[in-house]
């Protein structure tokens, strides 16, 4: 059974959190990214909850900004910092001050934080579990220098706009369906539609913000797991998405800050963005084992970002997943959690 609880930590931020497990027992924790929140991992807090799967503890907090978790108005309280502090607080209080989980398991945005924090703090896991989120190395390569990775994340700019609340909330979410749709989400009919839409957009050249909403793109071929968004999920994305309702959008604004806090991401006209960070060649090394999973249809992460990846991951387990994209832990969850489990369960 799934627990919801919200939690005060030292610093005044309060995590919604949800959990599967009873407390003493060695916990995984679970990070989330945009545009989701903490519920998406239900499936495997359950599962790796059970005695036959580890029975671990398993918590999942809503990310500063994200549902019912504190969500402060400005940017500025979106850097990574702020972020890292906020799970190194809830990790102290599960696991007590000189505990450590027994994984940081992280996907998307998620992710972001996790490598962050393996690489600053790595006393606080003892192993990790990255999905889809690539390391920031090989990300900040790709930004400056891929013309594949700029073009598979021009969304990013738009992200950043003053009012991308309200353009992504117009008409039910428009704009932000078809991050799912593209990549086969509803499945193959959807799919084809919303390329169809976004080919028309980008080629008339009167919704540029829908292109810069919908880059992504469309998978080689549907994915495995297909049609997965259904139209119970959709009403809690949706009520995500809403937040308190006090504008169009008001729920996203949290999200969005992690963009507009960020100077990662592709350099435009008047913005160097990622061209102008210069990050230290060792910098987020990462020294615990660590297993990325990579679903290999992702097209707004596409696979040169796992290239040269043992560079900063000297004890790297890499899982390729031929037929999965961006949403792999929706399409192919029993997959995803066997992979986890053989990986928690093994010796080194």
């Amino acid at each position: 059974m799934i627990e919801t609880w919200t939690t005060e930590l030292p610093h005044g931020i309060t995590l919604s959190c949800r959990s599967a497990g009873e407390r003493g027992r060695p916990v995984l924790m679970f990070l989330h990214g945009f545009p989701e929140a903490a519920f998406v991992w239900d499936e495997l807090l359950a599962h790796f909850a059970r005695p036959q799967h580890g029975g671990f503890r398993c918590v999942a907090p809503n990310l500063r900004g994200y549902e019912r978790s504190s969500s402060p108005p400005e940017p500025e309280a979106y850097r990574a910092k702020h972020l890292n502090a906020d799970i190194a607080a809830l990790i102290a209080q599960e696991c007590g001050a000189a505990g450590q989980l027994a994984a940081l398991v992280a996907h998307d945005w998620g992710g972001a934080l996790a490598w962050g924090l393996a690489s600053l703090q790595p006393g606080l896991m003892q192993r990790l579990v990255i999905v889809n989120s690539p390391h920031p190395q090989t990300f900040w390569r790709g930004l400056r220098a891929s013309p594949t990775q700029q073009a598979a994340s021009a969304y990013m700019n738009f992200l950043i706009r003053p009012d991308a609340e309200a353009l992504l909330a117009a008409d039910d979410f428009a704009r932000l369906w078809p991050f799912f749709d593209l990549m086969g989400a509803r499945g193959a009919g959807p799919m084809q539609a919303a390329h169809q839409r976004l080919d028309v957009g980008t080629s008339t050249k009167t919704t540029s913000a829908d292109a810069n909403a919908t880059s992504f793109g469309q998978p080689a071929t549907l994915p495995t797991g297909a049609g997965w968004l259904t139209e119970p999920l959709r009403a809690q994305y949706r009520a995500v998405w809403q937040g308190d309702g006090s504008r169009p959008g008001a729920g996203l604004t949290g999200g969005l800050n992690y963009y507009r806090a960020s100077p990662l991401r592709p350099p435009r006209e008047g913005d160097p963005a990622a061209a102008a960070v210069d990050l230290p060649e060792d910098a987020f090394t990462v020294p615990m084992p660590t297993l990325v999973l990579w679903a290999m249809q992702d097209s707004a992460l596409p696979p040169e970002l796992i290239d040269g990846l043992e560079r900063w991951v000297p004890d790297l387990r890499l899982a390729r997943i031929a037929d999965g994209t961006h949403w792999v832990v929706h399409e192919q969850p029993g997959r995803v959690a066997g992979l986890i489990e053989g990986f928690l369960l093994s010796d080194g």
